[in-house]
C-alpha cells in the first residue's frame, strides 16, 4: 500500500481486503452506475469497519471516494473495460457568479455581470453524479456573493454522493452564513494574497478580517489556504505557509499569476524563485500547485496515473459555458444535458 498526498494505492495481494475486490469486479461486470458501495474493509487489526464509498471507474482501475474523510483509494489492479469508464470529468469547477466586491489587479475572472440560475446548476451536479463526478468546487466572482449559495450547497450535498467545495476571499463571512454551510460543504479554501501590509494593499481589506474568515471557515469544515504567487508575494511564502500552519489549514496552494489583459502574468524570474521555494521548503502544511505549466518542474505527484486532464477537471462559467478549466478561451455552452457538453468538449480537443 502506497500514500501519495492523501491517495492510498493499493497494489493487491492474496491477503490484502479480498471482500472489496470481490465485490468491485462484480460492480465491473454487473455494469452498475457510479453511486456509493457499501464495503466491508478489513483492517490490520483484524477488525471491519463500515465505509461507504463513492465509485469511480476509470481507465487507472476503480477510484473509491470518501467525501466526509477526503479519504481517496485507487485500485489500479482492477481493469475496467473502455465502455464502463466514467463519463465525467472527476471534478467541476463552478463559477456561481462573476460578481465580486474586489478589484485585484490580477484577477483573471471575467468583468461582465453573470451568474448561474440554482435549478441549473443543482441538475448538472446530479446528472455528473450518476457519471462518475466525485466533486463540484464553487468560485466566481465570489460565490458568497450569490444570493441563493447556501441554498445550491445544502441541494447538492442531499442530492448527490460529490465533495461540495468552494473558494472564497472571506470578506462576506459570517457566524449567520458559517452555519448555513455546515454539514453541506466538505472542504474550503480561503484566498491570502501575501500577509499583513501586503495582503492590505493588494485586496484593500484589513488583514486582521482574514484571521476572523479563517476561524469562520475552520467551523464549517477542513479548509485550504490560496496564494496567487506574483512579484508581491513571491517573497512571503514561507510567511504565507506559517500563516497556514497558524489557522490551522490543511494545505497551501499556490497559484502561479495568470496573464489578464491588464497583467503579463508571472515573470519567468519569479517562477524560477517559486520552483526553488518548493524544492527547499518543509513547511508545516501540505503543499499543491496548480496546472500552470511549473508542475512539470516540482517534485508534484501524479495522484491519478495516466489521467487526462479532460479526465480530471472541467470548468463552467458564470454563463454556463464549460471549458476546460478556468483560463481557457474556448468552451462548450450547456444546452441541456452536462454529459452532452462534456462529450463535445472532448471530442473539439
Amino acid at each position: 500500500m502506497v500514500i501519495r498526498d492523501g491517495y492510498v494505492i493499493v497494489q493487491y495481494q492474496p491477503t490484502l481486503a479480498p471482500t472489496v475486490l470481490d465485490q468491485l469486479r462484480a460492480y465491473v461486470t454487473d455494469h452498475r452506475s457510479a453511486h456509493l458501495a457499501g464495503l466491508r474493509d478489513p483492517l490490520r487489526s483484524g477488525m471491519l469497519m463500515r465505509v461507504m464509498y463513492k465509485v469511480r471507474l476509470s481507465e487507472a482501475g476503480v477510484h473509491l471516494f470518501d467525501r466526509l474523510s477526503g479519504l481517496n483509494v485507487l485500485l489500479d489492479e482492477v481493469k475496467v473495460p473502455a465502455e464502463q469508464v466514467s463519463r465525467a470529468p472527476r471534478y467541476l469547477s463552478v463559477a456561481l457568479t462573476n460578481a465580486c466586491e474586489l478589484r485585484c489587479r490580477y484577477c483573471y475572472a471575467p468583468k461582465q455581470a453573470a451568474a448561474l440560475d440554482l435549478g441549473r446548476v443543482v441538475a448538472w451536479a446530479v446528472e455528473l453524479d450518476g457519471a462518475g463526478c466525485l466533486g463540484v468546487g464553487f468560485g466566481g466572482g465570489e460565490p458568497t456573493a450569490h444570493p441563493r449559495f447556501p441554498q445550491i450547497c445544502a441541494q447538492i450535498a442531499e442530492s448527490t454522493s460529490m465533495a461540495v467545495t468552494f473558494t472564497t476571499h472571506g470578506h462576506r463571512l459570517t457566524s449567520q452564513l458559517a452555519d448555513a454551510l455546515r454539514g453541506s460543504v466538505h472542504f474550503a479554501r480561503l484566498s491570502v494574497d501575501g500577509v499583513a501590509a501586503t495582503y492590505e494593499r493588494l485586496r484593500r481589506r484589513p488583514f486582521a478580517a482574514v484571521l476572523a474568515a479563517a476561524g469562520l471557515l475552520r467551523s464549517v469544515a477542513p479548509f485550504g489556504v490560496n496564494v496567487v504567487v506574483n512579484a508581491d508575494t513571491i517573497g512571503e511564502l514561507d510567511a504565507l505557509a506559517e500563516f497556514a500552519a497558524d489557522v490551522e489549514a490543511s494545505e497551501l496552494l499556490l497559484l502561479p499569476e495568470q496573464p489578464t489583459t491588464a497583467t503579463p502574468g508571472i515573470s519567468d524570474a519569479d517562477a524560477e524563485r517559486l520552483v526553488q521555494w518548493i524544492r527547499a521548503a518543509k513547511p508545516q502544511v501540505r503543499l499543491s500547485i496548480s496546472r500552470s505549466g511549473l508542475e512539470g518542474s516540482v517534485p508534484a505527484v501524479e495522484v491519478i496515473p495516466g489521467e487526462q486532464p479532460l479526465d480530471a477537471h472541467m470548468h463552467v462559467d458564470a454563463t454556463g459555458v464549460l471549458r476546460p478549466h478556468a483560463y481557457a478561451s474556448v468552451g462548450m455552452p450547456i444546452k441541456g444535458s452536462i454529459l452532452d457538453a462534456v462529450q463535445a468538449l472532448r471530442e473539439a480537443a
